[in-house]
């Protein structure tokens, strides 16, 4: 199954008390994954659906469970991770990070049990500044010389006030 989107699926978790039972759907699950995924550095974003990818150029709000797929049986969990990595990182340990992260969070704030957490990259992102600074080093640029010549001659000139204008 190739959909990235949340299976619609809650689960029902049996309480010690048998009138009362708490029910956990699947977004909650995803919720949770998406701020543990937040938390680690290297991580530049997550991949979305195209619908998603859609209704975010739109304008609707961010979604923290943007490139998380959720499945959840019984009490145990399968979590797929669509993940879009900065450049430079190393990515075994980068997943392993993401892995104890999601599997931790999502087990102590559910009590379900995570029973895999499957890392998928889908790309790579490189920082702009970093690529700027690239750029400028190999063009040394005398345009930025010549703005700072006249910032400062403009700097140096003093405006009339409207008193002396008008004699």
């Amino acid at each position: 199954m190739e959909n990235k989107d949340i299976i619609e699926e809650v689960v029902e978790i049996p309480q010690a008390d048998e009138t009362s039972e708490v029910k956990i759907a699947p977004e909650v699950v995803a919720t949770i994954a998406g701020v543990a995924i937040s938390e680690i550095d290297g991580v530049a974003g997550m991949c979305s659906t195209f619908a998603g990818g859609i209704a975010e150029i739109l304008g609707a709000k961010k979604n923290v469970t943007k490139g998380i797929k959720v499945d959840i049986k019984e009490n145990d969990v399968v979590i797929d991770l669509y993940v879009i990595v900065e450049y430079g990182v190393r990515i075994p340990e980068l997943a392993w990070e993401i892995q104890e992260n999601v599997k931790n969070s999502v087990e102590t704030m559910t009590g379900l049990t995570v029973e895999k957490v499957n890392i998928h990259i889908d790309g790579v992102s490189f920082k702009k500044s970093e690529m700027e600074e690239a750029q400028n080093a190999e063009i040394d640029s005398p345009s930025a010389e010549v703005e700072e010549i006249i910032v400062e001659e403009a700097e140096i000139e003093e405006i009339p006030d409207d008193d002396e204008m008008s004699l």
